[in-house]
């Protein structure tokens, strides 16, 4: 899993322990290109920090892997939006 923690605080890294993406295999949420991202999406869907990791990510503007249930194509469509 990506290295999330740099320049957070303690709180705020308190969620990425009870990801479910931590107890599973980090390839999934890193698919190769045209990849399936199926498998991250369902393992989201149960994850109750699924809004922090969203959160996190669309904060971080992370350009890559699966974040809080969306895509990088995704989580870019709702940013545009917010704007």
């Amino acid at each position: 899993m990506a290295n999330w923690s740099a320049g957070l605080e303690e709180d705020d890294q308190g969620w990425q322990e009870r990801a479910l993406c931590a107890e599973t295999d980090p390839e999934a949420f890193f698919p190769e290109k045209g990849g399936s991202t199926r498998e991250a999406k369902k393992i989201c869907t149960g994850c109750d920090v699924k809004m922090e990791c969203l959160e996190y990510a669309l904060g971080n503007d992370e350009r890559f892997g699966i974040w809080g249930g969306l895509s990088e194509r995704e989580r870019r469509r709702l940013r545009r939006r917010a704007v």
